[in-house]
């Protein structure tokens, strides 16, 4: 049996796909993109959190670091600068829960046992269970093995994807899955490259085929202003989804600030500055330009 590593398991969801569900979020992420509003998703092990306004100074986790890494200060516990290794020792004795641990490790059995504890919601609302990230597809042979188990016990099953995949990992998961949940941020691959880190050719081909073997297929767009809801943007994107067979919903995601917070607590810089919030006007504007390609556009997922 295979394992997998989350970081999180969000009960009574309603805006992963339809009905009440269950989010499973899976490290890993092949993305960089600086509007990530689970920035510990990313990295494909544990990572350490430190949220200073929970610390009560008793100074437990400076005494137990093996590595002599951090100090007491009046403001909160820091660095020494020496390198953390990870133990989480800190974690562990921490009695304010100032110190977490991000990431578990699960079996397949193990993550299904929890995901069948929320089974009476998705009786009474058509609901399921959603796995989310991170990149879902990082974790591919877990992720199938957990799909076959629902599929086993009759459960509505989505993912949520970026879409860059390994595409025999992705035409696997897709016998398995009954909605997609699929990122679209841009079309230029240049401009895709400059926010995420990579192109989008793996991606915009890993759609066409999902689309061409019927795959249920909902399009997510994380929407942030001066970034990709410019006219030529919505314009190929619009033209680009009107050619693919089935695929006609869009759901336009726009950005928030929200997660600024994880980012502090991660010791991670936050690109705040190059990201704005589209306004209402923005919005109506970007929901009718797409509508004109024959698409049901929804604000919100």
């Amino acid at each position: 049996m295979t394992t997998g590593i989350l970081f999180d398991i969000k009960r009574y969801a309603i805006h992963d796909g339809p009905g009440i569900r269950t989010t499973v979020f899976m490290k890993g992420c092949p993305l960089a993109c600086p509007w990530c509003h689970n920035p510990e998703g990313i990295e494909p092990v544990p990572l350490l959190t430190y949220n200073q306004s929970r610390c009560i100074r008793c100074g437990a986790c400076v005494e137990n670091c093996p590595q002599q890494a951090l100090r007491l200060t009046a403001e909160g516990v820091v660095s020494t600068g020496v390198p953390c290794t990870l133990c989480f020792t800190c974690t562990e004795v921490c009695p304010s829960g100032a110190r977490e641990k991000v990431g578990r490790q699960l079996t397949a059995s193990q993550l299904v046992n929890e995901i069948r504890k929320d089974a009476p919601f998705y009786d009474t609302s058509t609901g399921g269970v959603t796995f989310s990230g991170g990149e879902p597809l990082m974790q591919a042979e877990f992720l199938l093995e957990v799909l076959e188990f629902c599929g086993h016990e009759n459960l509505h099953r989505a993912v949520d994807t970026t879409g860059h995949a390994n595409p025999e990992d992705l035409m696997a998961v897709a016998e398995r899955t009954d909605l997609f949940l699929y990122d679209l941020k841009m079309m230029d691959p240049d401009k895709h490259k400059k926010y995420t880190g990579l192109s989008n050719h793996l991606i915009l081909e890993n759609l066409k085929c999902l689309a061409g073997n019927g795959a249920d297929i909902i399009i997510r767009i994380p929407l942030i202003a001066g970034v990709n809801d410019d006219v030529k943007n919505l314009e190929q994107t619009g033209s680009f989804l009107k050619l693919l067979a089935g695929v006609n919903k869009v759901h336009l995601l726009p950005y928030h600030d929200f997660q600024k917070s994880k980012y502090h607590r991660l010791g991670m810089p936050y690109g705040s500055g190059i990201l704005k919030a589209p306004d209402r006007q923005q919005l109506a504007r970007v929901r009718k330009q797409l509508e004109s390609f024959g698409l049901q556009v929804a604000i919100g997922g």
